[in-house]
């Protein structure tokens, strides 16, 4: 089963369809609202759910990555795994796509657990019965929320555990060739107290040299 992504072109991820027409060739339905975080901040939300015959075999729930959105890309996975038979579903963190917030500013990764949480809880609740499993599937830095997420314990841990973690690319550390040379990288810590919102990447040498390889 091809990928969806396959159909994209330059101007839109459906392709030559309109919205509406790609699912419906997709027999997926695809429905999408925002909801108001504990800290009053609107994030945009959305998912996808297999249309009849097709038996509803599990839940997934995405998680996107650092300046990600659960569109484009994100939202032509989430049509290929619904395919599949499961329900998915998918927020946009604060500050990425549709959602409100500092344009991709994280001040606390545990914010995003806590909204992920929150949601997938209650996406649960309404489209899942205990009884079908669920499971995340996240991207780059997602997968750190992802494992975060699975890591919670006590009144802050999902209501239902995960049946299973699906990691894509996890960016779970920082490897030492993106590093700042000594001191800079402490020096950037004093840095973020003060001015946080600073957009800043410092790196060795040239970041497209140090992030592509050629094999």
């Amino acid at each position: 089963m091809k990928h969806p992504v396959a159909e994209a072109n330059e101007e839109s991820p459906f392709g030559s369809l309109s919205q509406s027409e790609f699912y419906s060739h997709h027999s997926v339905t695809h429905n999408s609202e925002f909801i108001t975080n504990s800290r009053g901040l609107k994030l945009f939300t959305q998912w996808w759910i297999p249309l009849p015959p097709a038996k509803i075999i599990g839940v997934v729930c995405v998680v996107h990555g650092f300046t990600g959105e659960s569109n484009w890309f994100v939202q032509l996975t989430a049509v290929h795994i619904a395919k599949h038979g499961f329900i998915v579903c998918a927020v946009d963190h604060q500050g990425h796509g549709f959602s409100d917030g500092l344009v991709a500013h994280i001040p606390d990764l545990n914010l995003v657990v806590d909204d992920c949480i929150s949601f997938f809880d209650s996406f649960r609740d309404l489209h899942a019965p205990p009884s079908l499993p669920s499971f995340l599937y996240a991207e780059s830095l997602g997968g750190a929320i992802a494992l975060l997420i699975t890591l919670r314990q006590g009144d802050t841990a999902p209501r239902r555990p995960f049946d299973g973690v699906v990691l894509n690319g996890a960016m779970c550390g920082i490897s030492n060739k993106f590093k700042p040379a000594w001191p800079l990288e402490y020096l950037l810590d004093i840095a973020a107290f003060f001015i946080p919102t600073w957009p800043v990447v410092p790196t060795r040498g040239s970041l497209p040299m140090v992030a592509f390889k050629e094999e």
